[in-house]
């Protein structure tokens, strides 16, 4: 099934620890910008990653993919585009941009892909609460 239209676009500014010795920023970095996006999605949706799991729900990553298109570098300011793009009873799979605001350049872009893991600790449907999402 398809998702939903729904993307947010979180703000992330290069801090001076993000980047390598060259000045560019450190490949793994775009991971958890991808985090941040994903976590901002869902609380768009009412639901946030603190309260699913109080619910006993989980979503580990499975899967990760980042395509570099070119290097963001120190205090570049950021935009994580984030979209659920795929939900299969058991999975949902995130796509991401993250874009260099001053230019609109997309500097990467990738996917994750997530199991859902029950109140019981063990693979389950998704909540009904996202898979209604993609109605």
């Amino acid at each position: 099934m398809t998702a939903p239209s729904r993307v947010t676009a979180s703000p992330v500014r290069v801090r001076y620890a993000e980047t390598d010795k060259m000045g560019v920023v450190y490949y793994a970095n775009y991971l958890v910008w991808f985090e941040i996006g994903r976590t901002d999605w869902l609380r768009e949706t009412g639901w946030t990653y603190r309260e699913m799991e109080a619910d006993g729900y989980q979503l580990p990553v499975t899967e990760a993919h980042c395509e570099y298109k070119q290097g963001a570098r120190y205090d570049d300011e950021l935009e994580v585009r984030t979209r659920a793009a795929q939900v299969s009873p058991v999975r949902i799979r995130f796509d991401y941009e993250v874009v260099r605001r001053g230019d609109g350049m997309v500097l990467a872009a990738g996917q994750t892909v997530h199991a859902t893991i029950g109140p019981a600790g063990r693979p389950a449907r998704l909540p009904d609460r996202i898979r209604d999402l993609f109605a």
